[in-house]
């Protein structure tokens, strides 16, 4: 029976190792075939995305052909090619978009000069560009493929190469695409093409470090904030609300709800600052809401820093007013922070156990703040009857 076994895992060892050489050959750029009769002696194992360039370039009229192929990241969605006449990122970039028609099935082809991530419609690229098309490819996992001849400006064609950039996205809604991952895969998609073919069968550099370390200032970005805004505020606010209940706690509540909101402002200041550095980082890319609320938060916060300097004493007459604005102000901060975790969640769009876990966190505490503020108004009601009933002197 052992040796029977032994001889059968041999047997599928030695066929899957016969196999392979065939299994990865075809996840190869020189294994695709595709409609037409050019030849393109060019071709690219891009390194992100399980995207392919086959191309030709004509030095003598600066034109270049190509085939791109990628599948897109969900059925229905699309892909893009692009070249960055002036950088290396997605904004600047002169981009062919294809998808499918979701009631005919027919792939077409748009044009994009991405002069910000805020204006992804339809236009006319800064070059010309002609016999441009799009199929399905078959027997290959619901891939699309874009064919274009670009007229390569003569600044780019003197140094014989071109910034090239890829992307997938999820789909297209009313003639706008949706947009695209911001994991690494969807960052590193990026980097030069050798117009000569000098790199032909050497993945392109996708810009990798830069990438990833765009990648680890966001997520330092969003760590940074959720602590702060998302958990430490709302956790020093209920350090106030119902610690000043038990007589016993005075002054020791107080302290404790001064050092958490002050150890979450810094670290959210801190987190704002990434913000802005990854903002002035990232040329056309906005989050306008995610970026007001944070400007708003860092502003309410900071006002409630200095307002600490001003609270007057707890028999002065305008100490309501005080306490109306700390209250206002405060709890202002606490909806904002919440709902800005949240939005920076959906930008980076971590795994789901990220936002899960934050969900739990968030619903803990709201338990925890529902139970407390029954005991508090248990507590108060009890103070008030004994009050009420207690015997007067005579």
């Amino acid at each position: 029976m052992d040796s029977s076994y032994l001889r059968i895992s041999l047997s599928f060892v030695f066929w899957a190792l016969l196999l392979s050489p065939a299994v990865s050959q075809s996840s190869s750029c020189s294994s695709q075939t595709f409609s037409g009769v050019r030849s393109y002696p060019h071709c690219l194992d891009l390194p992100d995305l399980k995207a392919f360039l086959h191309y030709s370039y004509d030095a003598s009229n600066t034109t270049l052909a190509v085939v791109f192929s990628a599948p897109p990241s969900k059925p229905g969605g699309w892909i893009a090619w692009a070249i960055n006449p002036k950088s290396t990122g997605m904004a600047g970039s002169q981009a062919l978009v294809a998808s499918k028609d979701p009631k005919t099935g027919v792939a077409s082809v748009t044009t994009l000069n991405i002069v910000s991530y805020s204006s992804l419609v339809p236009s006319k690229l800064s070059f010309d560009v002609w016999d441009v098309k799009a199929e399905e490819a078959a027997n290959d996992g619901g891939a699309l493929r874009i064919f274009a001849k670009v007229k390569v400006p003569a600044d780019l064609a003197a140094n014989g190469k071109v910034n090239q950039v890829w992307q997938v996205g999820p789909g297209v809604s009313n003639g706008r695409i949706q947009p695209h991952d911001f994991s690494g895969p969807n960052l590193n998609s990026l980097g030069p093409l050798d117009l000569t073919g000098a790199t032909t069968g050497v993945p392109v550099s996708g810009g990798g470090g830069a990438g990833n370390f765009r990648i680890h200032k966001r997520n330092i970005h969003g760590i940074l904030n959720a602590v702060s805004w998302g958990l430490l505020f709302p956790i020093g606010a209920m350090i106030a609300r119902y610690m000043r209940i038990f007589e016993s706690a005075d002054p020791a509540w107080f302290y404790l709800h001064v050092s958490c909101q002050f150890s979450a402002y810094a670290i959210g200041v801190a987190g704002w600052a990434t913000g802005l550095k990854l903002g002035s980082e990232s040329k056309g890319i906005q989050y306008n809401t995610h970026r007001n609320i944070g400007i708003s938060l860092f502003s309410l916060a900071t006002l409630q820093m200095f307002a600490m300097l001003l609270r007057p004493r707890k028999d002065h007459k305008f100490r309501y007013v005080w306490n109306i604005y700390h209250h206002g102000v405060g709890y202002s901060i606490l909806i904002l922070g919440i709902i800005n975790v949240f939005k920076g969640l959906s930008i980076l769009n971590p795994k789901h156990t990220y936002k899960t876990a934050y969900i739990a966190v968030i619903g803990t505490l709201g338990g925890i703040t529902l139970l407390l503020e029954v005991v508090t108004w248990v507590i108060v009601l009890k103070r008030k009857s004994a009050k009420s009933t207690k015997p007067l002197k005579a």
